[in-house]
C-alpha cells in the first residue's frame, strides 16, 4: 500500500475479505442547508480524507456522529445514507446526539478530561459528573450503533479518545467481531493517568479491543504500565499485550503519516502558485525570509512559547527585522471551552503587541491569519517556508510537521521540531530539535535554521522527505491491517480443531 491509496484487492486480502466498520466522532461527508438547498461538505484532509478511499474500495460501513443540521433529513429510518453521494459506494451511519449530549461527551469529557490529562496538563482538567454520565451514554449509542450494522465476523476499527468505552460494548453483544482503536494523541505515564477519576474504566473499556494502536513505542510503554496496575490484568511485555477478563488485548505503535504525493502534487501546482503571489505581495514576503506556523488554537501547541522565542530574536538580534517575518495560520477551536478562549485572546493580544514594538513602515513581523485557507494555499505557504516552527508542549503525533516537508518541492526550508512530539522519534535527528519552553535556545535555533548553509539543508532535507514518503498515511494503513490478519491467523492456529 506504501504510496499510493490501496486497491480492493489489497484491502480486502489483509481483512480477509470481513465486512470494515470504521467508528469516529468525527464523519466523513456532512450534509447542511444552505439558502434552504441541502449541500454536502466533503473530506477536506487529514485521516477522513485517507480512510475515505478506504471505505469506498472494500464498501464498509462507516458509524459517526450526525454533526450536519441537515444529516437527518437525508438519512433512512435507521439514519443511514450511501456515500459518496454521487456514486455510493459504502454506507455512513450517522449517530444522533442531542445539545446535551454532544456538550458533556465532547466539548466535557473528550476535551476537558482526556485531552489536558493525555497532553500532561491536569490542571485544566473539569472532571464534571455530568460529563462522563454524557460520555458513557455517548458510547453505548455508538456501540449500538455498531451492533446494529455489523454483519458476520466483522472488523471494527474504533478512531481516537472519544470513544475508550464503546469496544468493551460491542465486544459485550458481539464476542466474533474483531475490534481495534487507534488512540490519536499522548498516552501519558501511569501517574499522570491516574488523574482522570474514571481511569480504571476507561482501561477495562479499551481492553475490550482486540488490538490498540498508538504512536510511539513510548505511549505502548505507557499503556501497558497503566494496565499493569489494573486489578485482574496480566501484563505480557515480551508480546506487548494485556490479558483481562480472560480476554487478550495486543498494544503496537503505528506512526501516523501523511498523503505525501498529495501534498507534494498541491505544492506543485498553478493553484499554489497563485495563491503565494498574492499573499507574497499583499504582507510584503518578497524579500524576507518567511518562518511559519501552523495549527489550531490549542493551548497544547505552544504558541505563545513561540511567539515569546521569535521577540526574543528580534529583540537580541536585531540585524533580522525587516528580514524575517513569522506567518501564523491559526484556526479558531473549541471556543466554548474556557481554557480555549483565554488562549486565544492572549494569542491575539500576544501578536498585536509584538507587531506594536517592532513593527515599521514597509515591515510587520507577525502575520496573523486565522481565515479559512483552501488546501492550495496552505502548501503554498509550507512550499515558501524558510522554516517551519512547530513548538507544541505535547503532541502524539504532529502532522504539521510532514506535511511541510512533503511541500518542500523548490528551495529547500527547515524544521524546528518540538522534543515534545510524537514526530521528534521519526524526524528528530534531522530537524532542528527545541524544547519549547527554552526560550534562548528555541531563539536560537530559529537563527541557525535561518543560516544554515543550502547544502545542508538540501542534504536535511531530502532525508526528511524520504522518512515521510516512506512512512506515509497508506503504509500506516498497511501495517495497522497486516497486524489485524496475523492476529487472527495466531489465534485460529491456537485453537484446536473441533471435537478434541
Amino acid at each position: 500500500m506504501t504510496g499510493n491509496a490501496p486497491t480492493t484487492e489489497q484491502v480486502s486480502s489483509l481483512l480477509d475479505d470481513r465486512d470494515l466498520v470504521v467508528v469516529s466522532n468525527r464523519e466523513p461527508y456532512s450534509h447542511e442547508y444552505e439558502d434552504g438547498e441541502v449541500t454536502v461538505s466533503r473530506p477536506a484532509g487529514g485521516l477522513t480524507s485517507a480512510l475515505d478511499p478506504v471505505m469506498q474500495s472494500v464498501g464498509g460501513t462507516w458509524i459517526a456522529w450526525g454533526s450536519g443540521d441537515a444529516d437527518h433529513a437525508v438519512t433512512d429510518e435507521d439514519g443511514r445514507v450511501g456515500v459518496p453521494p454521487e456514486s455510493p459506494a459504502y454506507t455512513l451511519r450517522r449517530v444522533p446526539l442531542s445539545d446535551e449530549r454532544v456538550e458533556g461527551y465532547y466539548y466535557g469529557y473528550s476535551n476537558q478530561v482526556l485531552w489536558p490529562v493525555c497532553h500532561l496538563d491536569t490542571a485544566k482538567v473539569n472532571a464534571r459528573d455530568e460529563f462522563w454520565q454524557q460520555y458513557r451514554e455517548a458510547n453505548r449509542a455508538f456501540a449500538d450503533a455498531v451492533c446494529g450494522e455489523a454483519g458476520d465476523d466483522p472488523v471494527v476499527w474504533f478512531q481516537d479518545y472519544h470513544l475508550a468505552l464503546a469496544p468493551r460494548f460491542v465486544k459485550a453483544n458481539r464476542p466474533d467481531a474483531f475490534c481495534m482503536q487507534f488512540w490519536h494523541i499522548p498516552w501519558p505515564s501511569r501517574d499522570v493517568f491516574r488523574a482522570c477519576p474514571q481511569y480504571e474504566r476507561l482501561l477495562e473499556g479499551l481492553l475490550g479491543n482486540d488490538l490498540v494502536g498508538v504512536h510511539t513505542d513510548a505511549y505502548c510503554r505507557n499503556f501497558l504500565d497503566c494496565a499493569a496496575a489494573l486489578p485482574g490484568a496480566t501484563v505480557d511485555r515480551a508480546t506487548r499485550s494485556v490479558v483481562y477478563d480472560g480476554h487478550r488485548t495486543f498494544v503496537r505503535p503505528f506512526p501516523l503519516g501523511v498523503d505525501a504525493e498529495h501534498h507534494r502534487d498541491l505544492a506543485r501546482s498553478d493553484a499554489a502558485s497563485r495563491f503565494w503571489r498574492e499573499f507574497g505581495d499583499r504582507h510584503g514576503l518578497a524579500d524576507v525570509a518567511v518562518a511559519l506556523g501552523v495549527e489550531r488554537l490549542d493551548y497544547t501547541k505552544g504558541i505563545p512559547e513561540r511567539l515569546a522565542a521569535l521577540e526574543r530574536l528580534w529583540e537580541t538580534r536585531p540585524a533580522w527585522r525587516g528580514e524575517l517575518t513569522y506567518v501564523q495560520k491559526a484556526s479558531v477551536s473549541r471556543g466554548e471551552i474556557p481554557a480555549y478562549q483565554r488562549l486565544q485572546e492572549r494569542v491575539r493580544s500576544e501578536v498585536e503587541r509584538i507587531n506594536d514594538r517592532f513593527a515599521t513602515d514597509d515591515w510587520q513581523p507577525v502575520v496573523y491569519v486565522e481565515d479559512h485557507l483552501p488546501q492550495t494555499g496552505l502548501a503554498a505557504l509550507y512550499r515558501e517556508a524558510d522554516l517551519c516552527l512547530v513548538s507544541a508542549l505535547r503532541d502524539g503525533m504532529n502532522l504539521v510537521a510532514k506535511e511541510f516537508i512533503a511541500s518542500q518541492v523548490q528551495d529547500p526550508g527547515v524544521l524546528v521540531l518540538s522534543e515534545l512530539t510524537g514526530a521528534s522519534e521519526e524526524l528528530g535527528e534531522e530537524a532542528l530539535t527545541i524544547h519549547p519552553r527554552d526560550t534562548h535556545g528555541f531563539a536560537d535555533a530559529i537563527e541557525r535554521g535561518l543560516r544554515l548553509p543550502s547544502d545542508d539543508r538540501g542534504r536535511r532535507m531530502c532525508e526528511l522527505q524520504r522518512q515521510v514518503h516512506a512512512s506515509d498515511v497508506y503504509a500506516w494503513l498497511d501495517a495497522q491491517f497486516r497486524t489485524v490478519r496475523a492476529i487472527r491467523r495466531g489465534r485460529q492456529r491456537a485453537t484446536p480443531p473441533r471435537g478434541r
